[in-house]
């Protein structure tokens, strides 16, 4: 990529489904560091789209994908392939798109997603990008299982996209899809997870309410709940390389005039470098990070329909 406890969320979600707290930070599956470790091993050869490493490691989440239960996309497919380019060379990225049906009546949806490519090989090291992004990867499908097991209100959109590196190309592609076009009319909401399991300061950033700042509120009241030190930042333009608006996925959604919500840690010094492993991934800090991004899920998908009408939606 580039303290009122507890009483203002209660309050936001008093109209809406009984409040159900994400799971305490022991209660976090191992699947989600297995995840990590399996997508940034040297087997997968660091996943550059297009190449054989990006191949396997589609095959490993969609494998996830059928493990958990998802649904396909509307037309009964998960696959979703588009061109890109690479310097003069012209390379086939796949979207890996599936969806969690809501227990309620609503139309609107609710977009998670992350990429799952890296930047692969480089002058013969493996840069295996297991913060950028399996972390975020890893996150949306616990997340996914877990809204399994616990319905959501409205449906929840799956969206596990490729090439984000080197130009942000499979969510660019996502949004022009025509495939995807009847679920992006029903998306209230793009939530984003680019680095969430690296800092040494105990801190994940939620960008997104400079633009939005209806979100405010409930990102300062999500701070109040999380297991990690939520910061709100890195989305304004007098920030200059500190503004995160363009520099993942989420900016296909702000072209488009899409709220967004983006999830991630501050760069640190394994940022696209070899030494971005799953062995230097504080465990302990990644569970309260997803814990804390899931809360947050649970919170938007009550409040949703309230969201809409604040986003003219």
């Amino acid at each position: 990529m580039r303290h009122a406890a507890g009483s203002v969320v209660l309050a936001l979600l008093a109209a809406c489904a009984p409040y159900t707290p994400a799971p305490a930070a022991s209660a976090v599956p191992d699947k989600l560091l297995e995840d990590v470790r399996i997508l940034s091993s040297d087997d997968m050869e660091g996943r550059l789209a297009g190449s054989p490493g990006g191949a396997r490691a589609r095959t490993y989440i969609l494998g996830r994908f059928a493990e958990i239960g998802l649904d396909p996309a509307p037309g009964g497919k998960f696959e979703y392939p588009f061109p890109f380019r690479r310097g003069d060379s012209l390379f086939e990225g796949v979207n890996l798109l599936a969806v969690v049906p809501g227990t309620g009546s609503s139309h609107r949806a609710l977009l998670l997603m992350a990429h799952y490519d890296h930047v692969g090989i480089q002058n013969g090291q493996i840069f295996n990008g297991a913060d950028d992004n399996a972390s975020g990867v890893a996150t949306v499908l616990m997340i996914a299982r877990s809204l399994k097991d616990q319905a959501p209100l409205h449906d929840v959109v799956i969206a596990l996209v490729d090439a984000e590196e080197g130009g942000i190309h499979g969510s660019r592609a996502l949004v022009a899809d025509p495939a995807f076009s009847p679920l992006l009319e029903r998306i209230v909401l793009a939530v984003n997870l680019d680095m969430v399991s690296r800092n040494d300061r105990n801190e994940l950033y939620a960008a997104g309410a400079y633009h939005f700042p209806w979100l405010r509120p409930r990102l300062e009241a999500l701070g109040r709940e999380a297991k990690v030190t939520l910061k709100l930042g890195h989305d304004s333009p007098d920030l200059g390389q500190g503004d995160w608006t363009s520099q993942s996925d989420h900016v296909a959604f702000h072209q488009i005039q899409r709220p967004w919500v983006y999830f991630g840690v501050e760069d640190h010094p394994g940022y696209h470098q070899p030494t971005d492993d799953f062995g230097a991934i504080p465990a302990d800090f990644f569970r309260r990070s997803a814990v804390t991004i899931e809360l947050a899920v649970r919170l938007f998908d009550r409040d949703l329909e309230t969201i809409a009408a604040e986003a003219a939606r």
